[in-house]
């Protein structure tokens, strides 16, 4: 059934767990193993992906824990039409890698919409899912039939898959036949206008450095007004400068640096982000582009020619800033409503 009760609790609990594990305070009772085996999985993901960082994976345990709290559940549901009977399809999930537990919504979203997740993960992020997906299976051992971990997809009646622009060419090509949903490079900015305070311009920090920028919500552009001073900036994301001591990051950043060098090209630095002038939307790590409007109207024009390259504006109006990497259960990445499409199989 389409987010029964059952489905719902048992996301829930998961939450609870999560923040559990977040916070290293008590998991809840029966679960104690699981958490130490959520926290091994974590140090593990550390040892095999440079930048799944332990804070950096904490931290997205966490989120995912704040969100799935019975409350968000219900109001997702109530969303997306109730609970319901579909009739119940096997569908392929294609994850990405590039920033911890970035394929946990569509997983989930399979699981509460009632369909059999058949899960191809992303070699970089593997080994926090399966520890999760037990969490669900220890409330109730009849989910065991409701997901599989593959290593190549087969046997499906639909396909969610997320990579690159040129993976996606692919996907394409291999999932064309079945109804899918595939995702594309996307990036995110910055919409300032001048106004904003020093503590909105310190919670873009976070907005542009978490996961070391590599996600689709990670603010890459600043559009700003012509006479916006970007030292502005520089003086109030100081709290972040340890990216740089990521090998890494620290690699990505002295790569790049020696290159505008070399290039003799126009650049500000402060020791651990390169900012440049510069009308391309998407960017290196380490590297945070600006562009310039003279007014209101141009901006909007410059937002709408970028269009379904950006998956988030921050700014006023917009999403707040430090919140990026706190979507809402029913932020749908790319705009496309994933349980509309489940519901719909």
């Amino acid at each position: 059934m389409f987010f029964s009760d059952h489905r719902i609790d048992a996301v829930s609990n998961l939450g609870a767990f999560m923040r559990a594990v977040a916070t290293d305070t008590a998991a809840p009772a029966g679960f104690e193993d699981l958490a130490n085996s959520l926290r091994e999985a974590a140090a593990k993901a550390q040892r095999h992906n440079g930048w799944f960082t332990e804070a950096n994976v904490l931290h997205a345990i966490g989120a995912w824990g704040q969100a799935l709290t019975r409350d968000n559940l219900l109001a997702w549901r109530d969303r997306e039409g109730g609970a319901r009977e579909v009739n119940r399809h096997r569908v392929g999930v294609v994850m990405a890698g590039n920033i911890p537990l970035v394929g946990l919504h569509d997983f989930l979203s399979v699981f509460l919409a009632g369909h059999f997740a058949v899960v191809k993960m992303s070699s970089d992020d593997d080994a926090l899912l399966p520890v999760l997906a037990t969490v669900l299976l220890r409330q109730d051992p009849l989910f065991e039939g409701d997901w599989v971990f593959v290593d190549q997809l087969n046997d499906m009646g639909a396909v969610i898959a997320t990579g690159s622009d040129n993976t996606a060419r692919y996907f394409e090509y291999y999932f064309g036949k079945y109804p899918n949903i595939i995702r594309k490079n996307r990036t995110s900015l910055a919409y300032l206008n001048g106004t904003e305070s020093d503590q909105e311009l310190q919670a873009l920090g976070e907005d542009i450095f978490r996961y070391f920028g590599l996600g689709c919500r990670n603010v890459g552009h600043i559009l700003a007004p012509a006479d916006f001073d970007i030292q502005r900036v520089f003086a109030n994301i100081v709290d972040w400068s340890d990216v740089v001591n990521n090998n890494k990051y620290g690699n990505n950043y002295d790569y790049y640096r020696a290159l505008f060098l070399l290039n003799q090209e126009d650049f500000l630095e402060n020791g651990f982000v390169i900012v440049r002038e510069n009308e391309e939307l998407h960017t290196p790590v380490g590297i945070l582009h600006i562009s310039r409007y003279e007014s209101e109207a141009q901006a909007i024009d410059k937002i709408a020619a970028w269009g379904e390259k950006i998956q988030c504006v921050v700014g006023h109006g917009h999403i707040p800033f430090g919140k990026a990497q706190a979507p809402e259960l029913w932020d749908y990445a790319d705009g496309v409503n994933t349980l509309q499409f489940l519901a719909n199989l």
